[in-house]
């Protein structure tokens, strides 16, 4: 809406709500800025849609109101209090229907989470040149492990939904929890010393490094270099469980597998117990099946070669018996009886066969045997 000023004389007069609206015009092209100071009356209300809270300038009691989208506020998980050094990133805005100025905050850090942010961006990107997290340097998770190392506070949460998942779903498996400091200036010397310890216990095949959610700070150990080198050079495979999905600490990066919550984390270690029982009852079924089978192509086989064997003397009496057969047809073909049967003759002389007149003189004796019996000749 256009701001118009009402004349009055030789004089432009703006009512109050063109005046704001004016401002708040202004105001919008500003650019955003970040603002540090100190959180004073923070308030927030389940119903309300934006939180309020006040900066305040430490040195010399100036403040400024800031309002912010509850959703974004919740959303950086910043758990903020009063009295704490902030850096609020907004825009400068007026609200008309008060005239009230204030700051539309964008984003909220804490006091020095810039420089941690920009310090840890470098320590991952001189860890990565060097291949810590590369993808061909990780190890598969063993299927059935033998141990499990728990590394974890004392403070139950954590080690309550790892360890509950791990006993509902395998029952069988056994864990070793060392327990240690997971926050502050001393979490990340104790959790090197645990996985040290645990590395060099007998039969452990893998290692959880689980701690639940927590602020930017709270999390700051698990993105030591020190602790994300021993993590990448631990010869037995580490599974980071750190905070919730949204959080990313360094030693995620190294370890062989992230699970996104402790809960996870426990599921990714051992199997479902009633799945592998399922899986082995029906590997059971089929081998069954596949013995049955087996047994019974056997049984037909068995009884195929013992009826083939039943036959085989009977068959092998046949065949030679046409053979037999076969062999004396040609034999009573070639036999000179069956020549006799056609109406030839033998003649014989002195028990010789004549096979030529030549051999006959007028007057010899001769013989000639047809096919129903002898009679004697005289030649002339």
């Amino acid at each position: 809406m256009k701001v118009e000023a009402i004349e009055y004389g030789d004089k432009k007069v703006y009512s109050v709500a063109s005046f704001n609206r004016g401002v708040a015009d202004w105001l919008t092209r500003l650019p955003t800025v970040w603002v540090e100071g100190e959180v004073t009356e923070l308030r927030r209300h389940a119903r309300w849609q934006s939180v309020f809270f006040t900066l305040k300038d430490p040195t010399d009691g100036a403040c400024l109101g800031v309002t912010i989208a509850r959703s974004r506020f919740d959303a950086l998980r910043l758990d903020l209090g009063d009295g704490e050094r902030v850096h609020v990133l907004g825009r400068p805005e007026l609200y008309e229907a008060r005239g009230d100025f204030r700051l539309r905050a964008l984003s909220i850090e804490r006091f020095g989470l810039g420089d941690h942010l920009a310090a840890l961006e470098r320590l991952k990107r001189k860890l990565a040149a060097e291949g810590l997290f590369a993808s061909d340097r990780k190890r598969p998770i063993p299927r059935l492990p033998q141990r499990i190392g728990l590394i974890t506070g004392n403070d139950a949460a954590a080690k309550r939904d790892v360890l509950t998942t791990i006993t509902a779903r395998f029952p069988a498996a056994r864990v070793l929890v060392a327990e240690t400091y997971v926050q502050g200036p001393l979490a990340a010397p104790a959790m090197i010393d645990a996985l040290s310890e645990l590395c060099s216990s007998s039969g452990v095949d893998v290692i959880v490094l689980a701690r639940g959610g927590g602020s930017f700070e709270d999390l700051l150990p698990f993105s030591d270099e020190r602790l994300v080198r021993a993590i990448a050079s631990s010869p037995v495979p580490v599974v980071s469980a750190v905070g919730h999905e949204q959080d990313s600490p360094l030693c995620d990066l190294a370890a062989d597998l992230r699970a996104s919550t402790p809960t996870a984390a426990g599921r990714l270690v051992v199997p479902d117990a009633a799945e592998l029982q399922e899986r082995l009852d029906r590997a059971r079924s089929a081998l069954g099946r596949d013995a049955a089978s087996t047994v019974t192509r056997a049984r037909q086989r068995t009884e195929h070669a013992h009826e083939r064997l039943r036959r085989a003397p009977s068959l092998a009496l046949e065949r030679k018996r046409a053979r037999l057969a076969q062999v004396a047809g040609r034999l009573r073909a070639l036999s000179p009886r069956a020549t006799l049967e056609r109406g030839y003759a033998i003649v014989r002389s002195d028990d010789r066969v004549l096979r030529s007149v030549a051999a006959i003189d007028p007057g010899d004796a001769l013989e000639v045997e047809l096919v129903d019996g002898r009679v004697g000749v005289r030649a002339e």
